[in-house]
């Protein structure tokens, strides 16, 4: 039995009692991988006694482990070179027409070995991990064709096995369509609609389907048909939606009951609406809004005081968020979606987890939920924020074991 102490422990907890938006003093007690006890207050002489390791975090933060639920995380190669064309004015959908962006990175990644990719992906894990990340959804869509679409999935499914970072795989051949199809979309979409989801199905590589519903992307009513056919083949939903331009895909992610929908950028009134009646999850990515120079952010406040599930990601990926760092995506929340940390916290933790189906096994300090803890140097919640441009990460536990310490690995496969 490992005893955690601390005098500034956010659980996360959907409970309304007097400490949902605050952090309290007390204890947490961790057997066999999960969440054995929580407790306020003083912690009781017989557990100390029981205790094999005793975690005196006082001083210090105790949250749930931090929750990235939207990455791209298995892909060939960087963009670097973009970034001079972002400072002269290019736009993301410019440099996408000129056969950059994720063309740049579909070459890359289809040209790359499935070692190189493996490795590249699981050096990508390790810097999240010592930023606090304990679970990471992982989108394909870097592929496009068969052959890369499935290797990219077979490389999520490689990660979670080895890797203390649980990865929840998503499909997303619907990011773009690829230059074999360029005059040819809706060959495209039948190509993913007949052939390559059903494969990934039957291989069970992927939990959920994703889709970039966006101009000169995939229109709203392409989208619904690939929605509609992934729902059909028993895959969970979600939804690059309103990214850019107000297309209405928040209603389409309402609509379709997606579990969440990402982005949300240029999302209406409406849309914010349908989200709160279906309680789809809004996954904003505001460190995504920092990297491209926009001063556009999502309307996270108005999201939540309207009812909206709000969860926080890094949108990891190497053209417009090329950050393994969640908390990059905590700062930038803060500073610019002007976000209090406890909702800050939440969007990284319990929210995210909803937004990835695992709430009811992560994202809290609860009892019975697995041990998945991070240890931050920080006094209060507050500071996590407000002590910016650091790793603030003193310890991160998976499933009740010490994984990294104060920026190094610790962890053994």
């Amino acid at each position: 039995m490992t005893l955690f102490i601390s005098d500034s422990i956010f659980s996360s907890t959907e409970k309304k009692d007097e400490d949902f938006d605050k952090a309290f003093a007390g204890y947490i007690v961790v057997e066999d991988g999960l969440i054995q006890k929580v407790g306020k207050g003083e912690v009781p002489e017989s557990l100390k006694n029981q205790a094999e390791k005793i975690i005196d975090a006082r001083g210090k933060t105790i949250t749930a482990g931090l929750v990235d639920a939207h990455t791209h995380l298995v892909h060939g190669g960087s963009r670097e070179h973009e970034l001079a064309m972002k400072l002269a004015g290019k736009t993301y959908l410019e440099i996408h027409a000129s056969g950059g962006g994720i063309f740049s990175t579909v070459r890359a990644t289809r040209a790359a070995s499935k070692e190189e990719l493996t490795q590249k992906a699981l050096t990508s894990l390790d810097r999240m991990l010592i930023h606090g990340t304990t679970t990471a959804e992982s989108k394909s869509g870097y592929g496009l064709d068969m052959e890369t679409e499935i290797k990219c999935l077979e490389i999520n499914s490689y990660l979670n096995k080895n890797h203390p970072i649980d990865i929840v795989s998503t499909y997303m051949g619907a990011h773009a369509t690829p230059p074999e199809f360029k005059d040819n979309k809706e060959g495209y979409i039948k190509f993913m609609i007949e052939e390559v989801m059903p494969e990934v199905k039957k291989r069970g590589l992927a939990e959920f389907s994703d889709a970039f519903c966006e101009d000169k992307i995939f229109s709203v009513e392409e989208t619904e048909r690939i929605m509609k056919a992934a729902a059909d083949l028993g895959f969970k939903l979600k939804l690059h939606a309103d990214e850019i331009i107000p297309l209405k895909g928040a209603e389409l992610a309402a609509k379709m009951n997606a579990h969440s929908a990402e982005h949300l950028m240029a999302i209406s009134d409406e849309g914010i609406t349908a989200l709160a009646k279906s309680g789809t999850v809004a996954v904003l990515l505001p460190a995504t809004s920092f990297f491209l120079m926009s001063p556009i952010y999502a309307p996270a406040k108005k999201m939540i005081e309207e009812g909206v599930r709000v969860a926080l990601a890094t949108d990891y990926n190497p053209g417009s968020s090329p950050t393994e760092n969640l908390q990059m995506a905590m700062w930038a929340a803060c500073y610019k979606m002007k976000l209090l940390p406890a909702q800050i916290l939440r969007g990284v933790t319990i929210n995210a987890a909803y937004a990835i189906d695992r709430e009811k096994t992560i994202g809290s300090i609860e009892e019975g939920k697995q041990a998945d803890l991070v240890i931050f140097d920080a006094p209060n919640i507050d500071f996590l924020v407000y002590h910016f441009g650091v790793n603030s990460v003193d310890q991160v536990w998976k499933k009740g074991k010490l994984v990294a310490e104060k920026g190094r690995l610790v962890y053994k496969n």
